[in-house]
């Protein structure tokens, strides 16, 4: 079966999606049609903006979303997913390509979601971390005895996790973790604690323009951050990307899901590469523990 994944933020790049509007008129209508609804010509920052213009969160967000959509919809008839998947932001864009969403229902609450992010970020400082080479397992204990707000956010690869929450609940991961073993435990160049309680006053905001928004049923299964599992039902589905803002990217999972459900190829749509990276490591991990 063809599994299709869509990349979350952190995947951005000046330049992005500059060529398709250049060489494919339905890439270029969709990118006009873009800027009318975000009432900003973000076209101008995606294909020659400065990288701090693109890192903020209200940019950052609808580029990748429409990168990956438009590159997706450019594919034509050699775009037939069987089952989708996104990390953080990318659910958005994998709702759209499996027909739950609409192009400009996603876009409008993509920026939605990015705007309330960017709100709560700012209301206070928070930041995330990578915790590499040490049990998931570790990582979960040493968050859960320490005061300030802590947590899991994203389950990248085994061995791979990023934290979220209050600096000073960061570092106190960080040093801790370090004393117990990790490779790598370094702080990220993120505006907040993405995937956290922090993010809790942007979830009750996203909840509004969710439930106000209409979900098609979809043409094939999405696998969801939150539980890693198919879904099909739209009010569930609705349910579950509610939830995403303040729990963990169950991505790990979501491969081992994705394979155990007949995957036979993964194809990443949208910049970059690094799911394509992450699903390695995963196979590699099952092949090892299988063998």
């Amino acid at each position: 079966m063809k599994a299709y994944v869509f990349p979350g933020q952190g995947a951005q790049f000046s330049g992005m999606g500059k060529d398709l509007y250049e060489s494919n008129p339905i890439a270029k209508e969709m990118f006009d049609k873009a800027n009318e609804i975000l009432g900003f010509r973000i076209t101008d920052i995606m294909f020659g903006g400065t990288d701090d213009e693109l890192k903020q969160t209200k940019v950052t967000q609808p580029a990748i979303f429409l990168h990956s959509v438009i590159l997706a919809k450019t594919l034509g008839e050699n775009f037939k997913p069987e089952m989708v998947a996104g990390h953080s932001l990318g659910e958005f864009s994998a709702l759209v390509a499996n027909g739950t969403l609409s192009f400009e229902d996603g876009l409008r609450l993509v920026s939605a979601r990015a705007q309330a992010m960017q709100k709560a970020c700012e209301a206070e400082p928070s930041t995330m971390a990578a915790i590499l080479g040490i049990d998931d397992e570790i990582v979960e204990q040493v968050c859960a005895e320490i005061s300030d707000v802590v947590v899991p956010a994203n389950y990248n690869s085994p061995g791979q996790i990023v934290i979220s929450g209050s600096v000073a609940g960061i570092d106190k991961a960080i040093e801790e973790l370090t004393k117990r073993g990790a490779k790598r435990a370094l702080k990220l160049m993120v505006g907040g604690a993405f995937h956290s309680p922090l993010m809790e006053p942007a979830r009750k905001e996203l909840a509004a323009a969710i439930s106000n928004t209409h979900f098609a049923n979809p043409i094939c299964p999405v696998y969801q951050n939150v539980n890693a599992l198919p879904e099909v039902n739209p009010e569930k589905i609705k349910e579950n990307l509610i939830a995403q803002l303040t729990s963990p990217v169950r991505w790990t999972q979501i491969v081992k899901n994705m394979i155990a459900g007949g995957a036979s190829s993964f194809t990443e749509v949208g910049p970059g590469s690094v799911l394509q990276g992450l699903i390695k490591k995963v196979d590699r991990a099952m092949a090892c523990a299988s063998a």
